[in-house]
């Protein structure tokens, strides 16, 4: 039974596709002879039409019409039984035309349901064809009998109904670039060959301006190249173009978060999907294989194919410096460089140069009074009519042996360049916070003097301040308060001044022209002033008077009353005071390049003066005392000498590289030195390393006059004309194999620029990380 049921199936779906064929075969037959149809066959064709626009509706929303694989392949097999069977329906093409309408209703219920909405929505979409004048694949126009009707009866305007999905067909050039057609008046050519003309564009940029100014639409307007013509944008259109610039989905009502389908279940099913045996051919061993080993073991046996050597474990030698030609004698050479090429001639070698090589008379004379290592070209340039007419060049053979020369005697070295990361350069320093306390702001303006101030000292305990000035004066000031406790006038501009720095003594060393004075200023403990003078008082002279190249005078009436206790008067000019570290000895300098005596020594508790130098080394810029060993540095214009004052020797000469010293401070430790300059730099030595300097900062624009290390924190400064105090980090370690550490933290501004100085003096409080400075400005300024 069912193999009836197929064949008849079979025939049926056969009998269908001849019917159809015949038709079309007959409406095209009706399209060449009848213009016009009868008024029932329309409406009968109407109807059709209805009925299956129905079945296309449900077609398009049960989602057949989508999945167009299944109507694709019907059609295929449609066109394939039409082509077979061209010859039946030609026979049986009158008994179709006779019973058209009876096998049509007679099929239908033959077939299933599905089947039915399948051709529905075929013949629906022919229609669709038919209505855009499509053409199917065997070249024959797809149009049924109810839309030619239609077309014929209304033969209105082709494009008055055009939908906006379909494309213009205004202009038939296909996808062309329109670049191709700029220069042309013509934008393409038509069906028949002939020109499509660009439409005249009248608008100019003037037009084009006025319409941007005045068209409220001029900015959703679109030019369409292909058809020259102004298209104006719709809303929906616009918001399309605004979604896809956003990056969104063109769809509105496209849901990107849409929850996800699971299409298959998680439930693990019991029985298989298949339950077919497994095949033959997975138990037996493949005869193909079979088949590929017996013809290698063949080939073995034939000796076709051969084992893989075993490997030689035998060493290797390479050559390392052998280079492109091992045999050549210089190619073992490893710095080998070959000679340099000759530079190719140019223009000016020329026989017949161009005539701005030439040298004119003036540029001639010039070139002859040059010297010839001087000369831009080693000959005049000339010119010559012909190449007949150019002589012999009188210095080839003096070039030649020139170039031997310069081959044999040139010293050809190859230079390894090496890769240097630049960041790797900059030293790692610390962070300035993490290397706190250090003077950060200015706290207190000490303000009084009249004239610039040239020197200040701070006494031992850090409570009094003194200041020298060219103003004649000397003032002793309160630190925490800023107050000016005691004004004392002297005979001349102070240079110097220095507290004595053993607290159980109040001694302060002033000078002043050729005058030292050892002043009591009567602040602080009074059993300290006391014992101070009763120190000054006890002095008995020695029997035997020697002569001194310094007068001692004590101070008495209303002198002792001012506070002055001794002067020292000196032969000449005395430009620095410093103390000892024990407060007993006092050091004076009078700068004068004539004469050996430069440099004294003064010994309060004996009023004994010693000159511990007979020749001159030089200008002396400054002097000044270790801390700790007895040993005295003195600084002329370019070197520090280093002298032992027990053996009464020379231990050390340093080498400051800078053209004229201002200042110098050692180090508490005594092992560290720095030295200011008038060239803008400041050097720090370290004694046990060099006699050059460990480093030379510029941090200073301009000359520097003072530099200090403070007494307990690990800090120096160094103060210069462009008024600025630059406060460093300065760690010396125990470790001698460790180098110290210099970090600039903090740059202290506040000075004012006046007659081309800034600051004169700087020096630190005993006890806390405060620095004071003294400046051209007649202030003083405390910079905690």
């Amino acid at each position: 039974m069912p193999t009836v049921t197929l064949e008849s199936q079979k025939n049926g779906t056969m009998n269908k596709a001849k019917v159809k064929s015949a038709k079309k075969r007959v409406a095209e037959e009706d399209n060449d002879q009848l213009p016009i149809f009868d008024k029932d066959v329309t409406e009968k064709a109407g109807e059709e039409g209805d009925e299956d626009l129905s079945d296309s509706e449900e077609s398009v929303f049960s989602g057949l019409e989508d999945s167009g694989s299944d109507i694709d392949e019907e059609e295929e097999d449609d066109g394939d039984d039409e082509e077979e069977d061209e010859d039946d329906a030609a026979l049986m093409l009158d008994e179709n035309l006779k019973n058209n309408s009876g096998a049509e209703t007679s099929a239908e219920p033959a077939e299933p349901k599905q089947q039915g909405k399948k051709t529905a929505s075929k013949e629906t979409r022919k229609m669709k064809k038919g209505k855009g004048g499509a053409i199917d694949g065997r070249g024959e126009k797809g149009l049924t009998t109810t839309f030619q009707g239609l077309a014929t009866a209304q033969q209105g305007d082709e494009y008055e109904h055009d939908t906006s999905d379909e494309e213009d067909i205004r202009n038939t050039v296909g996808n062309v670039p329109m670049e191709w057609y700029q220069d042309y008046p013509h934008i393409g050519y038509n069906l028949d060959g002939k020109k499509i003309f660009k439409p005249i564009r009248s608008k100019d940029e003037l037009d084009e301006f006025l319409d941007k100014m005045e068209n409220p639409d001029y900015w959703r307007t679109v030019h369409d190249k292909t058809t020259a013509s102004d298209i104006r944008l719709t809303d929906e259109q616009v918001d399309l173009v605004h979604r896809l610039q956003k990056g969104q989905f063109g769809d509105v009502n496209f849901n990107e978060y849409e929850s996800s389908v699971d299409f298959f279940t998680n439930e693990v099913m019991i029985h298989p999907v298949t339950n077919r045996p497994q095949d033959k051919r997975s138990f037996i061993p493949s005869l193909i294989e079979k088949e590929k080993v017996s013809k290698l073991v063949h080939a073995i046996k034939m000796g076709w194919i051969k084992p893989r050597k075993p490997k030689e474990r035998t060493p290797q030698y390479y050559d390392l410096w052998a280079k492109e030609d091992p045999n050549a004698i210089l190619g073992r050479h490893k710095m080998h460089v070959p000679a340099p090429k000759m530079r190719l001639p140019g223009h000016e070698e020329s026989y017949n140069p161009p005539p701005e090589y030439l040298l004119t008379e003036e540029e001639r004379l010039a070139w002859e009074q040059q010297d010839a290592e001087d000369r831009k070209l080693p000959f005049l340039p000339q010119k010559h009519s012909c190449l007949r007419a150019v002589p012999a060049f009188s210095r080839f053979i003096h070039e030649r042996f020139e170039r031997c020369l310069d081959l044999y005697l040139c010293p050809r070295q190859r230079k390894m360049r090496v890769n240097v990361n630049p960041e790797d350069l900059i030293p790692k320093l610390p962070k300035p916070k993490d290397l706190q306390p250090f003077p950060t702001t200015m706290s207190l303006v000490y303000r009084g003097h009249t004239s610039l101030v040239r020197s200040i000292s701070a006494c031992p305990t850090g409570q009094w301040l003194v200041s020298g000035s060219d103003d004649f004066t000397v003032r002793f000031w309160e630190v925490n308060t800023g107050r000016c406790m005691k004004t004392l006038e002297v005979g001349g501009a102070v240079k110097s001044v220095a507290w004595n720095p053993n607290p159980a003594v109040c001694l302060v060393a002033v000078c002043f022209e050729s005058t030292v004075l050892l002043l009591n200023p009567s602040l602080g403990d009074r059993l300290v002033v006391s014992s101070t003078d009763q120190l000054i008082t006890s002095y008995e002279p020695p029997e035997e008077d020697k002569e001194q190249a310094v007068t001692w005078a004590l101070s008495e009436g209303p002198e002792h009353n001012k506070g002055h206790r001794l002067t020292l008067t000196h032969p000449k000019a005395v430009k620095q005071v410093v103390w000892h570290g024990k407060g007993d000895y006092l050091s004076s300098v009078m700068p004068d390049n004539t004469s050996n005596l430069q440099v004294l020594i003064h010994q309060v508790s004996k009023r004994r003066t010693q000159n511990p130098f007979r020749k001159n080394k030089g200008l002396v810029q400054c002097v000044s005392f270790h801390p700790l060993r007895p040993y005295f540095f003195v600084a002329t214009q370019r070197y520090v000498r280093i002298y032992n004052l027990i053996k009464q020797e020379l231990t050390k000469k340093l080498m400051t590289n800078c053209k004229w010293i201002s200042s110098m401070a050692i180090h508490p430790g005594g092992d560290n030195l720095i030295c200011g300059s008038y060239d803008c730099r400041l050097a720090w030595f370290d004694l046990d390393l060099s006699t050059k300097p460990y480093k030379m900062l510029r941090h200073h624009k301009k000359a520097l006059r003072g530099v200090a290390y403070h007494r307990n924190y690990p800090l120096f400064a160094s103060g210069a004309d462009d008024g600025s105090v630059i406060v460093c980090h300065g760690m010396v370690y125990n470790d001698l194999l460790q180098n110290p550490l210099i970090v600039p933290v903090k740059v202290l501004k506040g000075h004012q620029i006046t007659q081309d100085l800034g600051v004169l003096d700087v020096t630190f409080h005993p006890t806390q990380p405060w620095v004071f400075s003294s400046g051209a400005d007649t202030t003083i300024r405390l910079f905690t």
